[in-house]
């Protein structure tokens, strides 16, 4: 029947409002929720600590405790013995409350028992609890992250952002460059039929976004510039959404050559005059090997004037012999990546 109500002026604006307004109200009321829990938790944590340091109390008292408190809270989830051993493990992880209110209780609970379980060094641990926050890494990415290094290959590129950059866009370009590059997810056994490498395709430009980092979004591959008359070909071109300004990536199959830098060079001067638009910062040219000799890479750059970073990348960490075989050539590779439907804008939620 209130479909049969005319709607006055204004209703729609007034209602995509409100609407907006109750979903904002929400996610805060969420976020709210989640850090008076793992505030909760670590102070439980915390007593059961001090207790079990002060008083020796022994192991089999936490599972008496666990008890208890489910029978005082029977519609109270998260008290299981294993959940009580995770807030202790929180407290004992993060003696600092300010860090804990600040950084800890800003991811959700599931995040922090990740971190616990594969991150023992406390300055890698708050690197990763910091960036799930400020990315919003789902559990999966975080999960992945660590898996795969971040902490240690972020920002690690043979660069020139220093000289080429202003400090600030030099800062933030060195931290969005890692090396080496993990491109494991590329592999598909031969018996794969032709669906399954349709929807591989689809998950590898996920899985390749994910690598690459947040902001990227995929222009196209082998994008033609024409420079005086002659055609030239841009592996992978991406445009970054922070550093505002057009990302070109080089794949080589072998060990770095010094040459490659001049080739980037010209193609970030051909990508500037012909695509940037005047608002953009300088495009920024990646160079990916399979291997190289830093030294040489670090030489190599002092004279290129466009800001160049070059990073080795890693097909797989570990491969049985029976399936090196199987390793994608570079060429694979640039066909796979090559194929991917664009534009395209990494999900940091990882779709969950």
């Amino acid at each position: 029947m209130s479909d049969l109500v005319q709607k006055p002026a204004g209703y729609g604006e007034l209602l995509a409002e409100l609407k907006m307004r109750i979903r904002t109200a929400r996610v805060r009321a969420g976020v709210a929720v989640n850090r008076e829990l793992v505030l909760l938790y670590w102070s439980i944590g915390r007593d059961i600590l001090g207790r079990q340091r002060a008083q020796g109390w022994g192991s089999k008292v936490i599972e008496r405790l666990s008890q208890d408190l489910r029978s005082a809270f029977p519609d109270q989830r998260g008290l299981s013995p294993r959940n009580l051993l995770f807030m202790r493990g929180l407290a004992e992880a993060w003696p600092d409350e300010e860090i804990v209110k600040q950084v800890v209780s800003q991811i959700p609970w599931g995040h922090n028992v990740r971190l616990l379980q594969k991150v023992k060094n406390t300055d890698e641990r708050l690197w990763y609890a910091k960036a799930a926050f400020e990315h919003g890494w789902s559990r999966n990415i975080l999960e992945m992250q660590i898996d795969s290094g971040l902490y240690g290959r972020q920002g690690k590129a043979v660069t020139n952002f220093s000289r080429t950059l202003p400090a600030a866009e030099s800062d933030l370009a060195q931290q969005t460059v890692k090396d080496p590059y993990n491109f494991d997810f590329l592999m598909l056994g031969d018996e794969a039929q032709e669906r399954e490498v349709e929807q591989g395709l689809i998950a590898h430009l996920q899985n390749f976004l994910v690598e690459l980092g947040v902001g990227f979004a995929f222009v196209g591959r082998q994008v033609r510039l024409e420079v005086g008359g002659d055609e030239f070909f841009v592996d992978l071109l991406f445009y970054h959404l922070k550093l505002r300004c057009y990302v070109v990536i080089e794949l080589k199959g072998g060990e770095f050559k010094p040459e490659y830098a001049g080739k980037l060079n010209f193609y970030l001067t051909a990508v500037n005059e012909l695509l940037s638009h005047p608002d953009d910062q300088p495009p920024i040219g990646l160079l990916l090997c399979r291997a190289r000799n830093r030294l040489v890479a670090e030489w190599a750059l002092r004279g290129v004037e466009r800001p160049i970073g070059v990073s080795e990348y890693q097909l797989t960490e570990s491969l049985p012999e029976n399936l090196l075989g199987q390793l994608p050539t570079v060429e694979d590779l640039e066909q796979e990546l090559g194929n991917l439907p664009g534009p395209e804008v990494i999900d940091p939620d990882g779709g969950e």
